[in-house]
């Protein structure tokens, strides 16, 4: 190996240190504890060298957000896959959607709530977005109907389904009822 070689793999190991532990930090303490002081103190590099890899905090919820996006969509798409009819997919896949947020709350806000910098439902949005929007629209526009644009179809499903999560989340809804809303959701599809 190569010593440009080794240094890009360190380089990318500590990135992946720096995001692994932003995302920790977030999951434990939430997103105001993710500092960069904070950072390098815990991965024991100097703040020069956190900034060496990201501009800011922003940035680093950037890269969080990335990691999320890649991780929901595998975790949709394992789910839909494992049920049979396209409603059963789609039942399957708003449980999925709905345990990662519940599991995953700093990663949920990193992409759907917190300014990362990243440009959603552009050209130019990075591909594990694009990617995790896809992952809900192959199942989704399954059931969308002749009436719908499967692509407008899946973002007001995914609009429903983000309530749903963030409200649970703030307390506003009772947990308990969550497979109802989920059942609910499904009987109201477009007949197919």
């Amino acid at each position: 190996m190569s010593v440009q070689e080794r240094k890009a793999r360190e380089r990318a190991d500590r990135e992946r240190l720096i995001v692994a532990t932003a995302r920790e930090l977030a999951e434990q303490q939430g997103w105001d504890a993710v500092t960069t002081r904070r950072l390098a103190e815990r991965i024991e590099y100097s703040q020069p060298v956190l900034y060496s890899h990201f501009r800011g905090k922003r940035e680093i919820i950037g890269a969080v957000a990335l990691q999320g996006a890649t991780e929901l969509a595998a975790s949709v798409r394992t789910a839909a896959a494992a049920a049979d009819g396209p409603r059963e997919r789609v039942t399957a896949l708003a449980r999925a959607y709905l345990d990662f947020a519940e599991r995953n709350p700093a990663v949920y806000d990193a992409l759907f709530q917190l300014d990362g910098g990243l440009p959603y439902a552009r050209e130019d949005t990075p591909e594990p977005l694009k990617d995790a929007f896809a992952a809900l629209m192959e199942t989704l526009g399954e059931v969308a109907g002749d009436a719908s644009h499967p692509g407008v179809f899946t973002e007001t499903f995914w609009a429903a389904l983000h309530g749903l999560a963030t409200l649970t989340r703030a307390g506003r809804l009772p947990a308990e009822f969550a497979a109802e809303r989920v059942r609910l959701l499904v009987e109201r599809l477009p007949a197919g």
